[in-house]
């Protein structure tokens, strides 16, 4: 689970999403064992996951907080829509399922392009969230994808001032992404750029380390924009475990047809 909850109505308990990444093995014993030949290390080594690195700012992708105090405890990200108002992130980032009668959180704020304490594109007060009936009823991990309608700020949009991704949906399981998310108290967020895959018809798998508590949401991006840091979302970290158990190893579900129907629905609410 990379999210560090909130009180809903139900305290959620973490599992295991901070633990450490598995320690690298051993070198071998200097007493004459049998020694790994140095293709054989290479090709291990080849094998190891990435790790993230702490990344600039991206505008659109950004910190949710609650305004009755207290750090950020997931991630969120713009994406495309008719009234630019719309932001998408994990359902258990905003709603408890079952665990919590379906409630869903209160008194949200998103900060795009969180740093160091500073909000540079504003703060932004969530009105509305969304998530599909699968998950308040019965928390599917194959739908773990919420959205939050954000009121405006100074007379603009949300979308007009950072931009936005669009969304994908449908269309396979292998990109190459970039993954962008705040853990639990860092002040900067991580990024990590590397290939997804299918781990079941209903879910991809995005290998890299250092995902923590607090990266639940992080979109997957491809196809991205170099100067504006924005593409297509396939997928947002959630899903199977809720995100993942491990720091190096992450999931989403599969953005197919319910999610479209939920986005679409998300926007008509706009609307």
């Amino acid at each position: 689970m990379k999210l560090r909850w909130l009180a809903l109505a139900v305290a959620l308990a973490a599992t295991g999403g901070c633990s450490a990444a598995a320690a690298a093995d051993p070198a071998p014993a200097a007493d004459g064992g049998a020694q790994v030949p140095a293709a054989a290390q290479a090709q291990a080594a080849a094998a190891q996951p990435p790790d993230a690195v702490t990344a600039s700012s991206t505008p659109s992708v950004g910190a949710l907080f609650s305004e009755t105090g207290g750090g950020h405890f997931c991630t969120a990200s713009v994406v495309a829509s008719p009234a630019g108002d719309l932001l998408i992130t994990a359902a258990h980032c905003i709603n408890g399922g079952t665990a919590s009668g379906g409630a869903y959180s209160e008194d949200l704020e998103f900060i795009p392009g969180y740093r160091d304490g500073q909000a540079p594109y504003g703060v932004w007060k969530v009105k509305q969230l969304l998530v599909a009936p699968q998950w308040i009823t019965g928390s599917d991990p194959d739908l773990d994808v919420g959205f939050a309608i954000v009121a405006p700020n100074d007379g603009r949009t949300i979308q007009d001032v950072v931009g936005a991704s669009q969304l994908g949906t449908d269309s396979g399981y292998r990109y190459q992404v970039r993954v962008t998310g705040y853990p639990d108290g860092s002040n900067a967020p991580i990024s990590c750029v590397n290939w997804t895959s299918e781990e079941s018809g209903t879910q991809l798998q995005f290998d890299c380390g250092s995902f923590t508590d607090g990266t639940s949401g992080s979109p997957w991006i491809t196809n991205i924009n170099p100067r504006t840091g924005t593409g297509t979302i396939v997928g947002i970290i959630g899903g199977y475990q809720q995100g993942g158990d491990t720091p190096a190893i992450s999931y989403s579900s599969y953005l197919g047809t319910a999610v479209q129907t939920l986005y679409d629905q998300a926007v008509s609410t706009a609307g």
